[in-house]
C-alpha cells in the first residue's frame, strides 16, 4: 500500500496559492490510488525541537557513542521521531510559497531536524555520503509574488526551487514533478489564469500524467 506524505509550508493553508494548487493534485492522486493512506502535516502546526547548540551536541554524544546524558538522550529521540514520520512515506508532496526568494523558515527548519545521519542518509571513509531513500519521489508546488516558473526559464535569484531539489537529491529522491502557480502579484485577470492553468496541471500530474 503507498504511503503520501503531504508537506505544508504555508502557514495561510485556507488561502495560500502553493496549497491550493497541491490541492488539486492531491485530490487527482487519491482517486488514482484509492488503497493509499495519505499524512498530511503542516510545518507550521508541528512542534519542532530547536536545533540548537544543545541539539547539536546531544548528535554528536549519540553519534560517536559517547556518554550521552538522559537530555541528551530526549533531545535526540524527538528529532528521530521526526525524521522517521518523514521517511516513512513512500510518496511526497510539497507545497511552498517563496519567501525573502528562498523557502519559509518554519520548512528550512523542519529539514534540518529530519535531515539525519543514520535516518536518511550516512557518511563513511569508503563511500562519502550515501543516500538512505532511494526509490522515492516527490512533487513540489511552489508559489511566489513574483514570476519564477520553473527550468528551463528560471530566474538566478530563485533559491526555492534549486534548494528543494539539492535536499531531495541529497535523501536519494527522484524531483518526478514541479508546478508553479506565479506570480501571485499581478492584474486579477492575468493572476486567475495562471491559477487556472496550474490546477489543470497540477490535477493532471496527481492522476499520472504529465504536468504542463
Amino acid at each position: 500500500m503507498t504511503h503520501l506524505l503531504y508537506v505544508q509550508a504555508s502557514p495561510s493553508t485556507p488561502t495560500s496559492t502553493s496549497s491550493t494548487v497541491a490541492g488539486a493534485w492531491l485530490g487527482a492522486w487519491r482517486e488514482a490510488h484509492p488503497g493509499a493512506t495519505v499524512d498530511v502535516l503542516n510545518v507550521w502546526d508541528l512542534p519542532l525541537p530547536a536545533f540548537d547548540a544543545e541539539m547539536i551536541a546531544a548528535k554528536f554524544a549519540v553519534l560517536r557513542a559517547q556518554q550521552a546524558t538522559s537530555d541528551q538522550q530526549r533531545l535526540w529521540a524527538e528529532a528521530v521521531a521526526v525524521s522517521q514520520r518523514f521517511n516513512a512515506a513512500d510518496e511526497y508532496l510539497f507545497s511552498l510559497p517563496m519567501w525573502n526568494f528562498g523557502v519559509p523558515y518554519r520548512l528550512k527548519h523542519f529539514i534540518d531536524v529530519v535531515t539525519l545521519p543514520g535516518q536518511n542518509w550516512r557518511w563513511s571513509r569508503e563511500q562519502g555520503y550515501e543516500s538512505l531513500l532511494p526509490g522515492k519521489r516527490a512533487t513540489l508546488v511552489y508559489s511566489s509574488a513574483g514570476d519564477y516558473p520553473v527550468a528551463p526559464h528560471e530566474d538566478g535569484a530563485d533559491f526555492q526551487k534549486p534548494f528543494m531539489r539539492r535536499w531531495l537529491r541529497f535523501l536519494g529522491m527522484e524531483v518526478a514533478g514541479e508546478i508553479s502557480a506565479s506570480p501571485t502579484l499581478a492584474p486579477a485577470a492575468e493572476v486567475d489564469a495562471l491559477q487556472q492553468r496550474a490546477l489543470a496541471s497540477a490535477r493532471a500530474a496527481g492522476a499520472g500524467n504529465r504536468a504542463v
